[in-house]
């Protein structure tokens, strides 16, 4: 049997304060941190539910780099 998504608690948490807020992301800023930081927990890979998160963190390493 396949393993629980361990950050799917997180993933929904956001849909339903996107849903409750009419989709606006600054209202709810504290749950996508609360995601970020179970991305991060988890590492590469393990959660379905990061890939965003994973392609989110890619681009800003770019931009540092780039930057630097």
């Amino acid at each position: 049997m396949p393993q629980k998504d361990p950050c799917q608690k997180q993933a929904c948490e956001i849909q339903k304060c996107l849903q409750a807020n009419n989709y606006v992301e600054s209202k709810c800023e504290a749950v996508l941190e609360e995601m970020r930081r179970c991305c991060t927990r988890y590492g590469k890979g393990r959660s379905v539910c990061c890939s965003g998160f994973e392609r989110e963190e890619r681009e800003r390493e770019k931009l540092k780099v780039t930057s630097e």
